[in-house]
């Protein structure tokens, strides 16, 4: 089964490349590497991370933290969906 876990910020306005540079630089501490990840950009300062892993839909994965709260005007979204 492929889970694919998303993680989404919206920067504090003008520091999107700042988050989007700190979204890159974050490893993920696992004794696997995700099958792929992607990193993606959006109006509004927005950024969003897509990590797929060969698990199960409740499995215990890592996910990129929270940044910064100078970094960040809200709480990082999180969301988890399992291939259909």
């Amino acid at each position: 089964m492929s889970v694919a876990l998303m993680w989404e910020a919206r920067a504090v306005a003008g520091r999107g490349d700042d988050l989007l540079a700190w979204a890159k630089a974050q490893t993920l501490s696992s004794e696997r590497a995700p099958l792929r990840r992607e990193t993606l950009r959006a109006p509004q300062d927005r950024v969003l991370v897509i990590t797929w892993w060969d698990a199960a839909y409740d499995a215990e994965l890592p996910e990129l933290p929270e940044p910064d709260g100078e970094l960040v005007m809200r709480a990082v979204h999180r969301w988890r969906f399992e291939t259909a």
